[in-house]
């Protein structure tokens, strides 16, 4: 079982966070307001920090895909994590987006709110190297770091039908993961609300003692 974490702000941060055993770190270089977005020199300098300890992933909620580009060539990350609006950032635009970075691999985010995520998965599925199942708030920009979970059974369908790794996210956490794993059994799962440490005015950071549970308990796990 894959586990992924969100979101990193600091090098110490990424460091501990693989040496709790997190196989993807996540990042959100931005200037959106979003949550645990830095600078994308500040997330170049944590994946420098993180090297090959763990999988590097860099969120992007942006539909400019220049921009998207500049901060790839920034930042360099393993896996580009593409979480931004649909209709403006359609599969035609990730084919474009290929042909401007190539050999990057792409995580695509699925809103997962009633059974049309079955179709918009297989829009996306041949521009795709991994779907991320996450579920949406119109509160927070882009897809996923809602905090609440979704339809599981509708994540279940779209990991039995989907012919890349899928990974499901949406208000993980250490307590929830084995019963999610169980009933959609994904490849991998993704925590950011439920394994923060809240610090108040909209900051956190990560908690690592919840970041272990949640790993030793995903982990575990035999399905």
């Amino acid at each position: 079982m894959i586990v992924q974490v969100y979101t990193v702000q600091s090098q110490q941060e990424g460091i501990a966070l693989a040496e709790c055993g997190v196989d993807h770190i996540g990042i959100t270089p931005a200037k959106h307001g979003l949550p645990g977005e830095i600078s994308n020199m500040s997330a170049a300098e944590i994946f420098k920090a993180i090297g090959d300890k763990a999988v590097k992933v860099a969120l992007s909620v942006d539909s400019d895909l220049d921009v998207i580009v500049e901060m790839v060539k920034t930042v360099q990350p393993d896996i580009l994590y593409l979480c931004g609006d649909l209709k403006l950032v359609t599969p035609q635009k990730v084919v474009e987006l290929r042909g401007l970075l190539p050999g990057m691999k792409i995580m695509q985010a699925i809103p997962v709110m009633d059974m049309s995520a079955l179709q918009v998965a297989k829009d996306y599925e041949s521009v795709s190297d991994y779907f991320i199942l996450d579920s949406y708030s119109e509160a927070i920009g882009g897809i996923g770091a809602a905090g609440f979970t979704h339809d599981w059974s509708v994540s279940r369908t779209i990991v039995e039908q989907s012919r890349i790794p899928v990974i499901l996210a949406g208000g993980l956490s250490p307590e929830n993961v084995e019963d999610a794993i169980r009933q959609v059994r994904p490849w991998g799962v993704d925590s950011l609300t439920k394994t923060n440490e809240v610090l108040g005015e909209g900051k956190f950071r990560k908690d690592l003692e919840k970041v272990r549970a949640f790993v030793e308990r995903a982990k575990g796990v035999r399905v």
